[in-house]
């Protein structure tokens, strides 16, 4: 998503820098960065498995109408090279052929940096051999249209197309705030996102299951346009079940449904 609020890595640094420097205020507003090298991502939480979500827009301009998708998310654990991988599948189902789409994207097991990312929406494909350096397309891969891209990193950073994966990951508590490095293949440069927790709420899931849950909450301002994203994620089991986002007047909700409608597409 591109209208997230982002703030360059060295601005990051500094921040944390002031803060620490103020104990007054660093226990309220310390902000843990996020990044590949300090491991603070806690993988054993994100469990393998296929995840089903209902994804919904609303427009206040047509409130009787709605625009609908069924989003899966499999990720599965596998050895390549001798090395733990944990490879997921994303795929959006729409109302016509046109709005569906792919995602394909391999990370390390270990600290979950990402290998490998390709996408094909409305039939065209990009992919992309990622490191801890830089990214580049994929050479070995047939009509990809980021063949020719290359972008170096100052740093390592989380492929924000697993920004759900990341979240369920994240060590939350009440009154953290994380700014995560991420990166949306092969669009602009690796930018540090904010989120912050900003309480807790038990809700009622689609299978009448009561579950506590940490709310996490970004905020933007770009170009003019105010933008909000609220994630729940569960206390317990590090789930994400239910997201609203707000943006340019629009509204779209992701919520997760029970295991048991997982049977309905398994097949790819």
């Amino acid at each position: 998503m591109k209208t997230l609020h982002a703030i360059p890595a060295i601005i990051v640094s500094l921040l944390t820098l002031f803060l620490s420097a103020q104990p007054q205020y660093a226990s309220a507003q310390k902000i843990d960065t996020i990044r590949l090298k300090d491991n603070r991502l806690n993988v054993a939480t994100l469990k393998p498995g296929l995840r089903q979500y209902a994804v919904y827009f609303q427009n206040p301009k047509t409130p009787k109408m709605l625009k609908f998708w069924l989003w899966l998310r499999d990720t599965k654990l596998e050895t390549r090279g001798g090395q733990k991988v944990l490879v997921t599948n994303q795929h959006w189902y729409g109302n016509d052929t046109s709005s569906y789409r792919t995602v394909y994207s391999v990370n390390k097991a270990s600290d979950f940096s990402p290998i490998y990312h390709s996408e094909t929406v409305a039939g065209k494909n990009k992919a992309f051999n990622w490191s801890n350096t830089k990214i580049t397309g994929a050479d070995t891969v047939t009509i990809n249209t980021a063949k020719t891209f290359a972008l170096d990193f100052a740093e390592p950073c989380y492929n924000w197309n697993l920004d759900i994966e990341t979240f369920e990951m994240l060590p939350l508590a009440a009154g953290k705030t994380f700014a995560i490095n991420f990166y949306d293949a092969g669009f602009g440069k690796p930018e540090y996102i904010v989120y912050k927790v900003t309480g807790s709420e038990v809700i009622t899931t689609l299978d009448n299951q009561k579950v506590d849950c940490w709310i996490l909450f970004n905020e933007s301002d770009n170009a003019g346009r105010h933008a909000t994203e609220t994630f729940w994620i569960s206390k317990k089991n590090h789930e994400f079940l239910k997201e609203e986002d707000n943006f340019n007047g629009m509204y779209r909700y992701k919520v997760k449904m029970p295991a048991a409608a997982a049977n309905v597409v398994e097949k790819f």
